[in-house]
């Protein structure tokens, strides 16, 4: 009996997703809730699983084509024996080793038969045809990341050179070789696409402005040297340096409450939590997963949130509800040794904090000049929502919890 594979839910208002990669071919064996297709949609990428057993016996869509929930993509036959499907399995890995391929088809099955890569990490194991089997993951549990496959693919390739041998003169007169200048087009994911979208979009709409101040990191940084051993010990997470400013940041937003709202057609929608969306570097782009009532946790379990979405953005397993929603957003450029930014706005958001790099600066203290590690912050508003007089109080009050973490334990 044949079943049809749908396009399942994508998330609230997602509607449609890409076909990213197909994971299963027509005439390829297939376990129930095993992934057939990877899905791209605007915030991540989504596995389509089978719910049956059998065997795949068409595609109907390709890769690149945008398909709606409850689209039909693909047909299963089910009822196929366990025999009769690695037979075929067995001689389509024939062919793939008389053409030369097999690596490939070795990485291909391994993928297959493994059902915890995720799908940025599959592909890249099919791309530069590594065996995952090989690699030790430095992921959440072991899990393999595509940071892994790409240094092992790199391993493959640059094997020890061997002694080079002397050149040969040259002939007279010849003309020296050149490099060659070689270009490469790459369809935009959709992921990037939204990206693009929502930025540009945010630049047109909202009325973008940015307030600036710096920050003395001397107390911050004594605290998490005075108590990191003891905070690890305990909570089994690092005390970074993002608990202290999400702290600091719910503060402001409580004080300033236009900080933490947002414009919703002729209205404004103000909140009384604090979800506060975190800037992440994720392989096929910068995603913002919450962390949910921030203003309600301590340091130890934002640390934990922090940790947990940086590891799972690496992977690839992110879902569209950790990233929904979101009333504040704060953007750590200074890991990539930003000195200073203008940050752009997170919509329906009205206001994002920046932060940068720690440096030692001269600063005048007490009618001395000393050495102190100085952070620049700004925070880019939308002016349409927050007057400048908010901005900089939201900003101030940010800059002296930090410099006097204190007032984050008795909420000043």
């Amino acid at each position: 009996m044949s079943t049809e594979i749908t396009v399942p839910a994508l998330g609230e208002s997602v509607t449609e997703g890409t076909i990213g990669e197909w994971l299963k071919q027509p005439g390829d064996a297939v376990a129930a809730d095993e992934p057939i297709a990877s899905l791209e949609t605007d915030k991540v990428a989504v596995d389509v699983p089978s719910p049956i057993a059998g065997v795949l016996q068409e595609h109907r869509a390709e890769v690149g084509d945008t398909v709606e929930v409850g689209a039909v993509i693909a047909v299963i036959e089910a009822g196929a024996t366990g025999a009769a499907t690695n037979g075929e399995e067995a001689g389509r890995k024939a062919e793939k080793a008389e053409e030369g391929k097999e690596t490939r088809a070795k990485s291909d099955a391994d993928v297959s038969a493994s059902q915890t890569l995720s799908p940025a990490v599959r592909r890249a194991v099919l791309e530069h045809g590594v065996d995952p089997s090989t690699i030790n993951g430095t992921g959440k549990g072991g899990r393999i990341t595509k940071e892994d496959v790409l240094e092992a693919a790199k391993k493959k390739d640059d094997p020890a050179p061997a002694p080079a041998p002397s050149p040969s003169p040259a002939p007279a007169g010849a003309a020296p070789a050149t490099g060659g200048r070689n270009e490469e087009r790459v369809k935009m994911t959709r992921m990037r696409q939204t990206i693009a979208k929502r930025l540009k979009g945010a630049q047109e709409e909202a009325a973008l402005l940015t307030t600036f101040n710096d920050v003395d990191m001397s107390a911050v940084i004594e605290a998490r040297t005075k108590y990191k051993d003891l905070f690890a010990k305990k909570h089994d997470i690092k005390l970074g340096f993002m608990g202290f400013f999400a702290k600091a940041a719910c503060l402001a937003l409580k004080d300033v409450p236009a900080v933490n709202a947002y414009i919703e057609g002729e209205e404004i929608v103000y909140h009384d939590y604090v979800d506060i969306s975190v800037a992440v570097s994720a392989p096929n782009g910068l995603v913002v997963p919450v962390i949910r009532d921030a203003d309600k946790k301590g340091f130890a379990q934002i640390e934990k949130d922090i940790a947990d979405f940086g590891s799972r953005a690496r992977e690839g397993t992110l879902t569209m509800a950790d990233m929904t929603g979101g009333t504040f957003t704060i953007s750590n450029g200074g890991v990539f040794g930003s000195l200073m930014s203008t940050p752009i706005i997170n919509p329906p958001q009205s206001a994002v904090l920046g932060l940068h790099r720690i440096e030692d600066r001269p600063v005048a203290v007490n009618g001395e000049v000393v050495i102190r590690p100085m952070m620049y912050i700004a925070l880019s508003y939308d002016h349409r929502l927050i007057d400048g007089r908010e901005a900089v109080t939201a900003l101030k009050i940010i800059k002296e919890a930090i410099e006097d973490p204190t007032r984050m334990l008795i909420d000043l």
